[in-house]
């Protein structure tokens, strides 16, 4: 588990050779997916997956994400994807990790940030909705 992390979700994925370059290597832009499998198994921990955020009445696109390749994930190898909320009031910031299954050996590092943008209006909101909290508060998540 992440410092500082208000909620976190682990996800398991076989690497499929479609994802890989010619040296069965994962291509790196493939890593986006592997953070969104998590991020959505994050999310249904409180119930506020992609179709609830929109039900809410906002959606919430990624402004930002960083990532840092410390190793290279291969065709077939079993990964684990760790997602942490480390922020909450403001946006959602997620943190991430992808680790070999097998031998626990870190291959990524990375960060998203999404900000919740009014359906109706296209604004962006500078502070997150009450009902991300609401959703928290539910799960005992935070106080």
């Amino acid at each position: 588990m992440t410092k500082n992390a208000i909620l976190s979700a682990s996800v398991d994925i076989e690497i499929p050779f479609h994802d890989c370059d010619p040296m069965q290597v994962v291509w790196h832009g493939n890593y986006a997916r592997y953070f969104e499998v998590a991020r959505c198994a994050l999310l249904r921990k409180i119930d506020f997956d992609y179709l609830d955020m929109q039900d809410s009445g906002y959606v919430w696109p990624i402004v930002d994400m960083r990532t840092k390749f410390v190793g290279s994930a291969l065709f077939a190898q079993m990964i684990t994807v760790d997602a942490h909320l480390v922020e909450y009031e403001s946006r959602l910031k997620i943190a991430y990790l992808i680790s070999c299954k097998l031998t626990g050996k870190k291959l990524t590092k990375a960060h998203t940030v999404q900000v919740a943008v009014d359906l109706q209006t296209k604004e962006m909101q500078f502070v997150s909705p009450d009902i991300l909290t609401i959703k928290l508060r539910a799960k005992n998540y935070v106080a």
